[in-house]
């Protein structure tokens, strides 16, 4: 946004230069709970507020100047800080709110007083669109040490006798995809999303991950007393290149709330249909047809204004065409921790699952019910490349992301007995598209 007055301008470079101040200042980390200890220390809050604003945490930021705005609230540069953020991230309700309360001050400077007639004036000249319209664009790559999940022993079972396990371990594969999302406002506290995507999908050595896929999803975002939800509908098709093609639906809904402003707790129910197509080279694929239900909960925690934890749990249950083999229950558990660091975003989780088979599978051996053990262990890092290069990325939309998983299953049966290694490179990036 590019505004006359020479106020404006240093008023909103003043902001930028707080939200990207170099991540080498000579200035200590502030905790969280030294703000806790001590609410009203204007200074202190001040050096935290710019210290959310270099990670990006642009709601943390905006919740602080709020809570010092209601501690001091005679104090000017306060309110324009706070208008200069609202402004930017666009919220043009509560900043009109702030412009508001500051004409109602008796001793407001002349200068301050033109700056936000000015801001006003800008808030009105915007035309009011009932869409906002974004695209998302990602490349990717993935390198396998195990895509077949081989046994440890390279052997398995099969119609109730131990045969080779001879399939390819490594391969690598190329993907892509495109988004469009439209979001719309409805009342206050509400929006309205439709996202269509398209994704592809190359495998190098193998084609089993050779496919096209096609998504619609329209989801609602509203509030009801303290719990934010988020019902949807999902809808998504698959093209591969030598099986049938697969369709699938899926509704639920998301929900969360906050205990305080260190917590925060989350659940979910989704319902899944999935159906494959039978055709001259998977003559089975009907088979896995299947109908499915998962619950989820989880719980985050705020440690420092770096580091966030979260613990997750979930239950899902399928029901397939054919019992044996297909259907099951799986319990997950999770635990993760999040780095924050101005430099970069680093996400570590450690994942436990069991698998529960309701019906011996004859293809396999009939002597016994499969159960399976997986532990699975990763880390991402997320890094905009603006940060580096400045030139290429001068907004910071583009993003380089890195991720490592490990995953050790264990099973009674020696077909699922395995150790797979994977690591991903991708690049994505966010486009505003009115």
């Amino acid at each position: 946004m590019f505004l006359s007055s020479n106020r404006i301008k240093i008023l909103f470079v003043s902001t930028i230069l707080l939200i990207t101040t170099s991540v080498f200042s000579s200035e200590k980390n502030i905790t969280y709970m030294q703000i806790l200890q001590k609410p009203n220390d204007l200074d202190l809050n001040l050096k935290y507020a710019q210290q959310q604003g270099k990670m990006g945490n642009f709601k943390q930021t905006i919740s602080t100047l709020e809570r010092l705005n209601m501690l001091y609230p005679d104090n000017t540069e306060i309110k324009l800080l706070l208008l200069s953020i609202l402004v930017q991230v666009d919220s043009p309700e509560k900043a009109n709110t702030i412009i508001e309360e500051m004409k109602l001050m008796k001793d407001l400077e002349q200068e301050d007083l033109e700056t936000l007639l000015e801001i006003e004036e800008e808030l009105r000249d915007r035309e009011p669109s009932l869409w906002n319209l974004t695209a998302d664009i990602s490349v990717g790559s993935l390198f396998s040490n195990n895509v077949n999940s081989v046994s440890k022993t390279r052997t398995k079972e099969e119609s109730g006798s131990v045969v080779g396990f001879n399939s390819a371990m490594h391969d690598r594969t190329l993907s892509g995809g495109l988004g469009i999302s439209a979001t719309r406002p409805i009342g206050e506290e509400s929006s309205f999303l439709i996202n269509a995507s398209h994704s592809l999908s190359e495998q190098y050595y193998e084609s089993d991950d050779d496919f096209q896929s096609y998504g619609l999803t329209l989801a609602l975002d509203t509030v009801l007393g303290n719990q934010s939800l988020s019902p949807y509908l999902m809808l998504s098709k698959s093209d591969y290149q030598h099986d049938a093609d697969s369709f699938s639906k899926m509704y639920g809904v998301g929900g969360f709330f906050s205990v305080g402003e260190r917590n925060s707790f989350s659940y979910g129910y989704a319902y899944s249909n999935s159906k494959g197509n039978d055709n001259s080279m998977d003559t089975t694929a009907n088979e896995t047809n299947s109908v499915g239900h998962s619950f989820t909960f989880g719980h985050d925690f705020i440690l420092t204004p770096i580091i966030s934890t979260n613990l997750s749990l979930g239950y899902s249950d399928t029901d397939a065409r054919v019992d044996a083999g297909n259907d099951y229950e799986t319990y997950d558990f999770g635990l993760g921790v999040n780095f924050a660091f101005p430099w970069a975003y680093i996400a570590v989780s450690n994942s436990i699952g069991f698998n529960d088979y309701k019906k011996e599978d004859s293809s396999v051996t009939s002597k016994k019910i499969r159960s399976d053990y997986t532990n699975t262990f990763d880390v991402m890092l997320t890094k905009a490349i603006g940060d580096i290069f400045p030139q290429i990325d001068p907004n910071r939309s583009l993003f380089i992301n890195l991720s490592y998983e490990r995953l050790f299953s264990e099973a009674n049966m020696l077909n699922y007995d395995y150790i797979t290694d994977s690591l991903s490179l991708s690049f994505s990036r966010g486009f505003r598209l009115n």
